[in-house]
């Protein structure tokens, strides 16, 4: 990452955010982002909604470089190469606060992630500041700032934006580059900074979709483990199809299909339309343009579970490992405590799941690929220590 000038007063930005520059033509932002190309850090926000459609619509872009806070009205500027060639650019460090949404909304409506990244939240969390730590918090904390959270509900598509909601998104990125700045600072000193980037890595590596036709979803259903392959594969089909189906009419899962009416599909095995519609939460209209579709994946399911064999849902850890699971927790604590950093970032659920089932079998045990250098190094070889006892004992 490059050094970041004290140029970047969080005052300054903090003043410009009572009257944002609003750019909503073309040209202004090419002309604009030719000057943002020059330097070392921007931040950037964004103010989205989400409530009728699978894909969030961008309402605003908020940026904020040395000097001013900006608003991109994405409703109104419609040639974003000149942004898209300044997120591609290495030499450009994009600040972010819980850049996960963010991230998502970039991808589906530019086609094109911001890196490098610096993740405000993710920070905190290596300084153990505080895990999932909010921004209103942060700002308090670290820089004495209260900003209220009078906008949060903002209809963002709505035009014109009011000027409480200008000064309230512009504000979202004025404190960012300070903290940055200050926690750059923090992570070099304690030699952490590396730890930041490879985190970094991967939050952008997991915002690339890896499932768009949603042929892994069923694998969430984990109280479905015990399922006939038949049953599994009509699952697999049915939420791949509930999937696709979303994401080409851009409506939320719950439009088309809720989880629990998934499963009592499966479980109820209905066989035509009448019994489809004794079906918990299933809509008349999805029963009337979709109802033979579904009940095909069921009528089909045979053929599908041996033409195309569905992978096994993961059990449940069995009971035995109730125990050990708060040995292991115990030690991802002391390593965090050790090194001070939040301990929910050390090891995540869901990766210390994995651990442990990748020696369920043989009890050669190994840290899955998700787990970034730096954690695995500070907790992998303690914890994989005390797997071989545990399976000593077992």
């Amino acid at each position: 990452m490059s050094q970041i000038p004290a140029a970047y007063d969080w005052q300054v930005l903090e003043t410009s955010a009572d009257q944002p520059i609003v750019i909503t033509e073309n040209a202004s932002l090419a002309k604009w982002c030719e000057h943002w190309q020059t330097l070392p850090m921007v931040a950037l926000d964004t103010e989205f909604q989400r409530v009728e459609t699978f894909y969030p619509i961008p309402g605003l872009i908020q940026l904020a470089d040395d000097q001013h806070c900006f608003l991109i009205d994405p409703l109104a500027v419609t040639d974003f190469e000149p942004l898209k060639a300044l997120f591609r650019n290495p030499d450009v460090l994009k600040v972010l606060h819980a850049a996960t949404e963010d991230l998502e909304l970039f991808q589906n409506s530019l086609g094109v992630l911001p890196e490098p990244v610096f993740d405000t939240q993710i920070a905190a969390a290596i300084l153990n500041w505080g895990f999932s730590m909010g921004l209103q918090r942060m700002l308090q904390t670290v820089l004495g700032v209260e900003v209220g959270k009078h906008e949060t509900t903002s209809d963002w598509l709505r035009r014109p934006l009011t000027a409480s909601q200008e000064h309230y998104a512009a504000l979202d990125v004025a404190y960012l580059p300070a903290i940055c700045q200050k926690q750059k600072d923090a992570l070099e000193a304690r030699g952490m900074l590396e730890w930041l980037q490879q985190e970094s890595d991967a939050m952008l590596k997991q915002a690339v979709d890896e499932d768009p036709d949603g042929a892994e979803y069923y694998k969430r259903f984990t109280q479905m483990w015990t399922l006939q392959p038949h049953k599994i594969a009509a699952l697999r089909d049915l939420t791949a199809w509930r999937e696709q189906t979303c994401r080409s009419r851009d409506v939320p899962r719950n439009r088309i299909l809720r989880n629990q009416a998934l499963l009592e599909i499966v479980n109820q095995w209905p066989k035509n339309n009448f019994e489809l519609s004794r079906v918990d939460e299933i809509k008349r209209a999805i029963i009337r343009n979709d109802g033979a579709q579904i009940l095909s994946f069921l009528k089909n399911a045979q053929k599908s579970a041996e033409e195309n064999p569905p992978e096994p849902i993961l059990r449940p850890l069995p009971y035995f490992w109730n125990k050990p699971l708060k040995k292991l927790k115990a030690i991802v604590r002391e390593c965090a405590a050790d090194l001070d950093v939040a301990p929910e970032i050390m090891l995540r659920k869901k990766e210390l799941d994995a651990l442990i089932r990748s020696g369920l079998d043989d009890n050669n045990y190994q840290m899955p690929e998700a787990v970034s250098p730096w954690r695995a190094r500070a907790v992998g070889e303690k914890l994989l220590a005390a797997l071989k006892e545990i399976g000593k004992q077992n």
